[in-house]
């Protein structure tokens, strides 16, 4: 585009907008240059961590949960682009769930970041400073799961006989699996952690899960006409984004902590490994691409290296 053609484009995207191109113009000869610190905000990420104590170590954890929160925040970006796209294809959704298959495979992968980069003493030491906190009440992890699946598939595995589409959201969202992790619901009685979590999130998960009720990724799946939802790319991206988020990444997560705590509570008093281990809640965001061996077998035994979708089903059909 020459110097012309490009002040007319100018011209016709403010005169489009009902702004004087010229204004604008003028604006430019007043403007700073951009810098790369100013673009990222460098000086603002870089103000955002707050130790409670003074161990050194207790940074490395600050700064690695933010890092989470910021991969989390594009996976959503790219579930977003999927769920309000008019008509996609099996490309272009097979494109998305790559990118966000490689946040999260990059989450799997950093957890040596804490399991091997603090002194267990140092964090015995300020893990106490968090209570009753938890990486438990991270929003914006909720909100990918809700955004993934259907809402059923995220029942605590007791209850989702007693649960439909029909069911009120907020009665389902007192059956959601990660509500074992701070409820007995025999008394309904919730622990702090719990609490806190609500008093802060509840009314916004519950927008969100009206939200995506409708426009989850795996309903999106199971809408596209059969020679898009055959697509065998399309197929093992969501078979590898499921068994990253619900298996790899979680265990990694599982073996982090028990890593520093063993048996021990977490900072805010959940049953961690009970809600956290994939075996107990077989949380599947696309349970009807997983033969019934591969489902039986959640978080048991190692499906890293699982067979494609048309061996697992010759398998299964033998």
């Amino acid at each position: 585009m020459n110097r012309e053609e490009l002040l007319s484009a100018i011209d016709e995207k403010y005169k489009a907008i009902g702004q004087n191109p010229d204004v604008h113009l003028s604006g430019l000869l007043h403007a700073k240059p951009m810098t790369y610190w100013d673009y990222i905000q460098v000086d603002a990420l870089l103000g955002l961590q707050t130790q409670r104590t003074e161990h050194p170590d207790e940074m490395v954890f600050i700064m690695y949960h933010q890092i989470n929160e910021l991969l989390f925040k594009m996976i959503l970006w790219e579930i977003d682009q999927v769920a309000t796209a008019e008509d996609i294809t099996a490309e272009k959704f097979a494109l998305h769930l790559d990118r966000i298959s490689r946040y999260f495979d990059m989450l799997s992968e950093s957890f040596s970041i804490m399991g091997d980069g603090m002194e267990k003493e140092q964090y015995m030491k300020f893990r106490d400073t968090l209570t009753p906190a938890s990486g438990f009440q991270s929003a914006q992890y909720r909100k990918i799961e809700f955004a993934s699946t259907d809402l059923i598939n995220l029942i605590d595995y007791r209850f989702r006989a007693t649960i439909d589409r029909n069911t009120p959201f907020e009665h389902a969202y007192e059956h959601l699996y990660w509500q074992a992790a701070g409820k007995n619901f025999d008394t309904g009685d919730k622990s702090t952690l719990l609490r806190n979590f609500e008093n802060k999130y509840m009314e916004e998960f519950i927008t969100f899960m009206k939200q995506y009720n409708k426009a989850n990724l795996q309903l999106i799946y199971l809408r596209l006409p059969s020679e898009k939802r055959n697509n065998p790319a399309l197929i093992e991206a969501l078979r590898h984004y499921d068994h990253t988020v619900n298996v790899k990444w979680v265990m990694s997560h599982l073996n982090a902590a028990r890593k520093y705590l063993g048996d021990s509570e977490a900072t805010g008093g959940s049953e961690w490994q009970r809600y956290m281990h994939p075996k107990y809640q077989k949380r599947v965001f696309f349970p009807n691409l997983w033969t019934k061996p591969e489902w039986e077998n959640w978080g048991v035994s190692n499906l890293e290296g699982h067979l494609s979708w048309e061996e697992a089903q010759a398998l299964e059909n033998n």
